[in-house]
């Protein structure tokens, strides 16, 4: 991104905050006036003190310096209030952008980009473009207005004297343009080693159970420090950088006060130069030292700044490809019936050259309990994925009672479809608002009654604080079968018409599966079930079974005409017969 851009984003996000902005500047500009005032005010002081001393003089200049400095510094207050407000105020709103935008996102997205630096730019980056819109901009407009009003009374002083003190100047910058580019290119690795460890940290954190069952904890330790000595490694090295150019800037910043000094002295010796003014200059000097030599911390903090700009817009310009079209249907969800229809549905996963899923058709009529059965790899979760549109498929190949799914809005066609997946992912609070997910307000006995039908109930009374029970970080003090059917349990509490289940049921027993199936396909508020599984005995009780092989189809009946039939159901089925037998 060229530094144009970069700028032009620094805007966008200043200019809802334009007020706050304006006012901490202009703050800024009265207490850079006032610093310019009251050494001219010191300057006059003395030359007048010089020709008439009386205390009462001397008691009038205190009190007004000591007045107009108690002003400066409400006012240099003020403008530190409305200027780090507003960095504090962007840093807000990046923060609700991206989580917005991420929330916008495809699951694909997420498959090729890790949580653990997702987390890192939407927290470290955020801050340092909340310090570069604070801190950065405060001492930017700071030196600005210093050098726009003080070198013009200095001249008015001495434009010898002047000149001889800024000589240094030009030194200073062509400094911190020979290092600015450095420290930009070592502050990117820093922030590209910090979301390294912060994915490992987030990976293992989240697979401790697996390390300790695999007794990992040595090789975790050993791929930790690696990655904490090249994030150390990397921070040295910045840091070199940063103690190589500050202190240079600082001391090339006091060789002016020092040039004043030494030929101020002279002048005063031969009479050509007022006390006054010696000491005018020397404090006007002094007042530039400060923002020149925080020059260097500035350039930090931007360098800082332009790394999590590019870093921030990678994740903001990101379009989603799942998205709602001009001319989205809207649906409610009583209007529904649940009749799903694929004509000739082909997928192909993108950096793929074998089709996931070809030429799918299939008709599923309202209230149908259809399952879906074949080898790993065969496209089954693939074809639960696309019915919600969790994939990018194309137009005219899927539709909902008749609609073409990506023609209808996606809130309505998600609230359409309840989708159970193969990870029964569950968050860390209750039970109960695990089951309620879907629907917050729902109430405890609708909660209990859709328990029943997933066959959890008896559980979750069983435990110490029934629904109330804390379940864990992604459900960790369940069972994996008391965990699917938690998840099977929220996704029946929004009545959807449709329900998929993509191996939802893999860790419940044959039995318990048959039932809860018995439950959904039963009963006056039947569902259109797509139950994709392994479990052959469970699929036998559904009123049809697609055979999928290779993305394909291919084959469809019941159990009894598919058990009839040669091919690779009755192939499975003799298989499991067998399973069963040495069980």
């Amino acid at each position: 991104m060229a530094k144009s851009r970069r700028l032009a984003k620094l805007g966008a996000y200043l200019r809802p905050h334009w007020r706050e902005v304006s006012l901490g500047i202009l703050a800024l500009l009265s207490v850079n006036a006032l610093g310019v005032y009251i050494p001219w005010l010191i300057k006059d002081g003395v030359d007048k003190l010089s020709a008439t001393f009386t205390w009462n003089q001397i008691l009038h200049y205190v009190v007004i310096v000591v007045l107009l400095s108690s002003a400066m510094w409400l006012m240099r207050m003020a403008s530190r209030i409305w200027l780090f407000g507003v960095g504090r105020q962007v840093e807000f709103d990046l923060k609700q952008r991206i989580f917005e935008h991420l929330l916008r996102l495809e699951p694909s997205y997420f498959a090729s980009n890790t949580a653990g630096d997702l987390i890192n730019r939407a927290t470290s980056d955020v801050d340092n473009i909340r310090r570069l819109l604070g801190f950065a901009v405060l001492s930017l407009a700071n030196t600005v207005f210093a050098y726009a009003l003080t070198l013009p009374v200095m001249l008015a002083i001495s434009v010898d004297l002047t000149l001889a003190s800024l000589a240094v100047y030009p030194f200073m910058f062509l400094l911190v343009s020979l290092f600015s580019d450095r420290l930009r290119k070592q502050q990117a690795v820093v922030q590209e080693q910090l979301s390294e460890i912060s994915e490992l940290i987030q990976e293992d954190i989240s697979g401790i159970a697996l390390i300790k069952i695999y007794a990992q904890e040595a090789n975790e330790r050993r791929a930790f420090a690696k990655k904490n000595q090249q994030l150390l490694a990397a921070n040295l090295e910045l840091a070199k950088s940063r103690n190589t150019l500050f202190p240079l800037i600082g001391g090339l910043a006091n060789v002016s006060s020092l040039v004043i000094i030494w030929l101020g002295a002279g002048r005063m010796s031969s009479g050509t130069l007022e006390v006054g003014d010696f000491l005018a200059l020397l404090i006007y000097v002094e007042r530039l030292v400060f923002p020149t030599a925080l020059l260097g911390f500035t350039i930090s903090t931007y360098q800082r700044g332009e790394v999590s700009i590019d870093r921030l817009e990678s994740i903001l310009s990101v379009t989603p490809k799942i998205q709602d079209t001009a001319d989205a249907v809207h649906l409610t969800v009583d209007e529904l019936k649940g009749q799903l229809t694929a004509k000739n549905l082909n997928y192909t996963y993108p950096g793929s050259t074998t089709p996931a899923l070809a030429n799918v058709n299939f008709t599923i009529v309202p209230g149908e309990t259809v399952a879906i059965v074949g080898a790993i790899g065969s496209g089954k979760s693939t074809l639960a994925n696309a019915l919600p549109r969790l994939l990018d498929i194309e137009s005219g190949q899927l539709f909902l009672d008749g609609q073409d799914i990506t023609k209808i809005a996606l809130a309505d066609l998600r609230s359409a479809i309840a989708y159970v997946p193969q990870d029964s992912y569950l968050f860390s609070t209750t039970i109960k608002n695990n089951i309620r997910y879907g629907d917050p307000v729902s109430e405890q006995e609708k909660v209990e009654s859709v328990a029943k039908l997933a066959q959890i109930d008896t559980e979750i009374n069983n435990f110490p604080q029934q629904y109330e029970t804390i379940v864990g970080e992604r459900g960790i003090t369940l069972s994996g079968g008391q965990r699917q059917r938690t998840a099977l349990a929220r996704a029946m509490l929004v009545d959807a018409p449709v329900l998929i289940l993509d191996d939802a049921l893999s860790s419940v027993d044959n039995q318990t599966a048959t039932q809860i199936l018995k439950n959904l396909s039963t009963g006056t508020q039947r569902k259109t079930v797509i139950f994709i599984t392994h479990q052959l005995s469970a699929a036998a009780a559904a009123d049809r079974i697609f055979v999928m092989e290779k993305g394909e189809i291919v084959q469809m009946g019941n159990h009894l005409e598919l058990v009839q039939q040669q091919g690779l159901y009755r192939s499975l089925w003799s298989q499991h017969q067998v399973e069963e037998l040495l069980h």
